[in-house]
């Protein structure tokens, strides 16, 4: 997505204590700053965001108001460095549960994650900074002068408003490989705010195929890929640092642009 981000101010508030957010991602440049999936974000210290950390992990945190502590944050032990591999994310958040560690639940290609640097699971029923409509949704990037853009690809990118839902509603293993795939349909009651980017139309890649049919807006191009969840390209490795230094590579590390090299390697 380079410096390109997708955004949606809510016209109605839904559930600020429950949702899951569900995404197919492939990344493109790894331990290269902090990159945003997804940040609700009203200004100051009102936010909830989701990200992968300069150190390859993933990471959420969540402010409401003021200039207080976080209400809740977490970061993974694991570091997710394969920049060839879609992984499948789900976060599943709800406040209202009585066992603190049942909140925010955080699954990866349809395991639950259960180790991390870090664990501040919210207070019951805290409410968190999302579907308002004094928060504004970015996906791809910071708020608000936008920093920490996703280089990568996306794919399926759902936001479910009010539930809190498992894996197993975006995705499945497939009984003769053992591996996780994708399910390529909406989730079916996606709530007042949610939605399901596929980004299959090559024409309106922030095209809304949920029941909600809302609107989104795009700043920069966002470029469309046959490389998805269903069918993985190859692809050129970023960890080379002679490519990395170039800084040539494109869609997903799909396409080499040797124009755009610096001082790098520069194939002839």
């Amino acid at each position: 997505m380079a410096t390109t981000y997708i955004t949606r101010t809510p016209a109605s508030n839904g559930s600020d204590t429950k949702f899951t957010f569900s995404t197919w991602v492939k990344r493109g440049i790894t331990s290269a700053g902090q990159e945003f999936l997804f940040d609700y974000y009203s200004g100051g210290y009102d936010q909830f965001y989701f990200a992968f950390n300069a150190n390859d992990t993933l990471a959420w945190q969540s402010y409401n108001g003021g200039s207080g502590p976080s209400n809740t944050s977490g970061e993974t032990t694991r570091k997710f460095r394969d920049p060839a591999a879609w992984y499948h994310i789900v976060l599943a958040v709800d406040t209202t549960l009585a066992s603190s560690g049942d909140r925010i639940r955080l699954y990866i290609n349809g395991v639950e994650e259960t180790v991390f640097n870090s664990e501040n699971q919210p207070a019951q029923d805290t409410a968190l900074a999302v579907n308002q409509t004094t928060e504004t949704l970015y996906i791809g990037a910071e708020p608000p002068t936008p920093s920490g853009y996703f280089t990568g690809e996306m794919s399926h990118v759902q936001w479910v408003d009010g539930a809190q839902l498992t894996p197993t509603e975006f995705g499945s293993v497939d009984a003769t490989s053992g591996i996780w795939k994708i399910k390529t349909s909406c989730y079916a009651t996606p709530g007042t705010n949610g939605f399901c980017m596929k980004m299959e139309d090559r024409t309106n890649l922030d095209l809304d195929s949920s029941s909600n049919a809302h609107t989104f807006t795009t700043t920069g191009t966002l470029t469309a890929t046959y490389d998805n969840p269903s069918n993985n390209f190859c692809t050129l490795n970023p960890l080379d640092g002679n490519i990395i230094n170039s800084g040539g590579l494109l869609n997903g590390n799909t396409n080499y642009n040797k124009t755009s090299t610096g001082s790098g390697y520069n194939p002839t």
